[in-house]
Parts: structure tokens; sequence; C-alpha cells
């Protein structure tokens, strides 16, 4: 899920920005700080979205930069559990798929992909043996988040499953739509 978080923090602006505009300068020295930023807590923070409140800059003994309290508005993305989410398939193994989602990426298990028996093939795509259903690099899908690990604040690790109802890829809704339609 996309958060719009309101953080108070001292944020550093170095001297190559003296004489310029406060503003602009701790604007930027915020996005250096925190665009890309990955924390258990907050999430993934996509960009610095506004700065609401400047204070007084003090200079630092020993530093030569000056410091501002500052409060500002950071776009985040924090998965949560049981959330469902979209995204595109980016990559396909033998082991399963690997969905994008927004700033992260989530791996889906071969055996959470479809409530099937899956088989790979060399062109990169799985296939369902009874269904047919199959699923490619690029395809748009649905998917629930089962798992979150942040453990490697580097490369935090979204573990995802499609075996559920309205899951997957649409088509697949659709099919599951008309199945039930004609068991009545």
């Amino acid at each position: 899920m996309f958060y719009k978080l309101s953080v108070k923090d001292h944020v550093r602006v170095p001297p190559i920005y003296f004489g310029k505009d406060v503003a602009q300068s701790v604007e930027k020295s915020l996005r250096q700080k925190y665009s890309g930023f990955i924390d258990a807590e907050l999430g993934v923070v996509v960009d610095v979205v506004g700065v609401n409140e400047i204070g007084e800059g003090v200079v630092v003994p020993n530093d030569g930069a000056s410091f501002y309290e500052t409060t500002f508005d950071l776009l985040v993305f924090k998965p949560e559990q049981q959330e469902v989410v979209k995204g595109r398939v980016k990559d396909i193994t033998d082991f399963g798929a690997f969905m994008t989602l927004g700033p992260v990426d989530g791996m889906i298990h071969v055996s959470q992909t479809m409530d099937d028996f899956v088989s790979f093939s060399k062109e990169k795509v799985l296939t369902g043996r009874d269904t047919k259903r199959s699923l490619k690099v690029g395809d748009i899908c649905w998917a629930r988040v089962v798992q979150i690990s942040f453990k490697d604040l580097t490369n935090p690790k979204i573990g995802l499953t499609m075996r559920q109802e309205q899951l997957g890829k649409p088509e697949w809704w659709t099919e599951e739509a008309k199945a039930a339609v004609k068991k009545k």
C-alpha cells in the first residue's frame, strides 16, 4: 500500500548549497537522504513529496554543514500482510514468478501461481495442466501478500500467492465466473 507520511527530522545541508535558496537546498538534501531509503517501519521511500516547515539553521562545529529541523512529507510503499496487490510479471523461473509491485518485486512460488499442477517451459511460461492457464512475462496479475521480510534492508522479500479466487490474471476470473454459472 502507498502512504503519505509526515516526518520531522534534522536535515544536513552541505556547504556547497550555501548562498542558494534554503527551501530548495533542504528539499534537495532530503531527496538525497530519503529517496530509495528502505526501513522495516517506514517501508520503501519512493519520494519526498513536499517540505512543510523549515526551522532555523544550526552549524555544527567540526562539520561545516548547517542542520535544519524540518517537517516534510514522504510517499512510501509498505506492503501489508493479506493485502491484495496488482503488478506485472517481471520474470519467470522454474521455481516461480517475480512480479513488480511498484518500487519492489514480489515472488510467487510455482505452487502458489494457480490451483493446478504447473509446468515450466523454456520460453519462460508457467502452464496449468488441467486448466490450461498460462502465466508469462508481461502479464498483469493480482496477488495476495502472504510474507514480508525486511531482514536484508537492501533487498526486502515479499511472498505472494495467486491461488485464491479473484487473484491471478483477470482472464482467469472470467473463466471462474463462467464455470460457476454452468454449475448452477
